[in-house]
This record gives structure tokens, sequence and C-alpha cells, in this order.
């Protein structure tokens, strides 16, 4: 479990985003430590997804500054898609987060096949891995998308809403597998509503 004394990896200071005429996040100072799940809650339209796009340096802020103290590089599992736009199988959406700064010709690596393998496993889809995902039911969809972001092994894992829709197995190994990389000293940070899983985390930030 994270302490007061945890060292800030990820650290947000007087953050302001806009989105129009809105200011959907305005001055927020946040910090969050290496090994611990923090838990980002708040009503809908509080910027929590927002937020997280900050982090991922995905979205630029109109004011503040995003600090990472880490190397080792960012994962962000944003919310499950619909089917109908990943025309891809089990096993090569979890492979494309081993191309992450690898050159387009350069094939997989066995390490990097066993890498994929293990998060199928670790995900429970394993057997799911030559299906498409268009016939995957939600929670296989979004234990996919997290097998995914297992995959690149990087040492800030963003995730939002993991656990929305999905069903109880799905949710279980979703919550435990963010424990797990938190215990092994990345940067958990995740979006939800659910107060078992808000109350499971080691730091809690609440927005709006």
């Amino acid at each position: 479990m994270a302490t007061t004394t945890d060292p800030i990896a990820l650290d947000v200071a007087g953050l302001v985003v806009r989105r129009g005429d809105r200011i959907v996040l305005d001055g927020v100072d946040a910090g969050f430590p290496a090994g611990s799940v923090t838990a980002l809650t708040g009503p809908n339209g509080s910027g929590k997804s927002t937020l997280l796009d900050a982090l991922a340096g995905v979205l630029t802020p109109d004011a503040g500054a995003v600090m990472c103290r880490v190397s080792g590089g960012v994962a962000y599992v944003t919310q499950a898609v619909p089917p109908s736009t990943l025309p891809l199988t089990v096993r090569a959406t979890v492979r494309m987060g081993r191309w992450a700064g690898r050159p387009w010709w350069r094939p997989l690596a066995r390490a990097d096949r066993d890498v994929v393998d293990e998060q199928l496993d670790r995900m429970g889809i394993a057997a799911l891995a030559d299906r498409p995902l268009d016939e995957l039911s939600g929670g296989q969809r979004q234990r996919t998308l997290v097998a995914l972001g297992l995959a690149q092994q990087a040492r800030v894992l963003l995730v939002d809403e993991p656990t929305t829709g999905v069903d109880a197995e799905s949710s279980r190994l979703v919550v435990r597998a963010l424990a797990d990389e938190a215990a092994s000293g990345v940067v958990v940070v995740h979006a939800t509503h659910d107060p078992t899983v808000i109350a499971g985390a080691d730091r809690v930030v609440r927005l709006g």
C-alpha cells in the first residue's frame, strides 16, 4: 500500500484544460507515486478522462505542467471502443503493445512473443487469442485492451474506466493486474465510478 512517504513519480501542477468554451480542469494539482494504484473519481464531466489524456501526453494543457520523473514510457488504455472499429484478433491487438519504438520492418522477437503470451494468460484470454475482437463480449474486449497496455511494460500505466460495463470476472482480473503492476513499482492511475474499486485503491484523487 502507498504511504505519504512514497516518492512522487508523476506530478501535475496548476493544470488548466479547456474544451471549447468550457474549462474542464481548473488549476489541478496532484501527485502520483510509483508503486501505488491511484483512483480518479468524480461525477461525469468532472475531467477524469481529460486528466488521463494530459498525463499520457495526448492532450496539451492550456496552462500548468505535467512532470514525469520516471523513465520507461507511458501505457494508456482508453475506454473500450465499439467492436466494429477493431477488425483484429485478440493476439494481434495485444502484439501492438510490443511495437512502440520498433522499426516497422523489424519482426517481433521471441521475447516479445513471450510477453504477449504472458499477458494473454494473465488476463484469461489465451483461449480467445485467434478470435476477432468483434466476436467478443464487452468484458473480453476490455481484458484484451488491458493486456495490450500491460504488454508495453511501461513504468506508467493509465487506464480509463477499466471495470465499467464488464462482468465480475473481467473486473476481478483487471483490478488484480493493476494491483500487481503497482506492486512491481509501476505508477498506476485509473478513472472509475466503482465504489468497491475506489475502496481498494491505495490513493484517491477526487475531481469536480
